[in-house]
């Protein structure tokens, strides 16, 4: 359902519903929780909960899509505030900081995604490379970075750090591998 569509109080639950299991990522808990205590959470009746969201995978689908819109607008401000090669490396590093925060809720996505659950979380993905795509531009433009990097290998590196949590030193791994990112942004071919 578009939002703009949407009537004023029907959106206003919409975005309550949405801002309620966004807490509940950020508690860590969003899987923990019965699908119904969603709506209590948003102040909304069960019946508004599911006429939104149907699924507890398309809620996820929606936080997800609500995630990659502020990382989105994050991408904006730095460029506007950061020399463009600065802004990159930050955007990427802030990036990896965001999926750390939001791990639990990384893999469980992830696994929603491999089994169909979560709706188009690749379409809701676009403004995200769109904003990936802005910043690689721009700093090739000014020439911080090589001229051949695609948004798509580093979009790939993002959604690779946030699939593979699950792994013992995921952490420290991260860390070397938006190193190595960032690295090979500079290296010359």
């Amino acid at each position: 359902m578009a939002e703009r569509s949407l009537r004023a109080d029907a959106r206003r639950n919409r975005e309550a519903i949405i801002a309620a299991a966004r807490s509940v990522v950020e508690e860590g808990r969003f899987f923990e929780l019965r699908f119904d205590d969603f709506a209590e959470r948003a102040g909304v009746g069960t019946g508004t909960l599911y006429r939104h969201f149907p699924t507890r995978g398309d809620l996820a689908a929606a936080v997800y899509l609500d995630e990659v819109l502020t990382l989105s607008e994050h991408a904006r401000e730095l460029s506007e505030t950061l020399p463009a090669g600065k802004a990159l490396e930050a955007f990427l590093r802030d990036v990896v900081s965001h999926i750390r925060a939001h791990e639990g809720f990384a893999r469980a996505l992830s696994s929603l995604m491999a089994d169909g659950q979560a709706g188009d979380t690749v379409t809701s993905s676009q403004p995200l490379e769109d904003a990936v795509a802005t910043l690689v531009a721009a700093a090739a433009a000014e020439g911080s970075i090589r001229r051949d990097v695609r948004a798509g290998a580093l979009m790939m590196a993002l959604h690779s750090i946030g699939a593979s949590g699950d792994r013992p030193d995921w952490r420290a791994e991260t860390d070397d591998l938006i190193t190595l990112v960032i690295a090979g942004l500079h290296s010359k071919t």
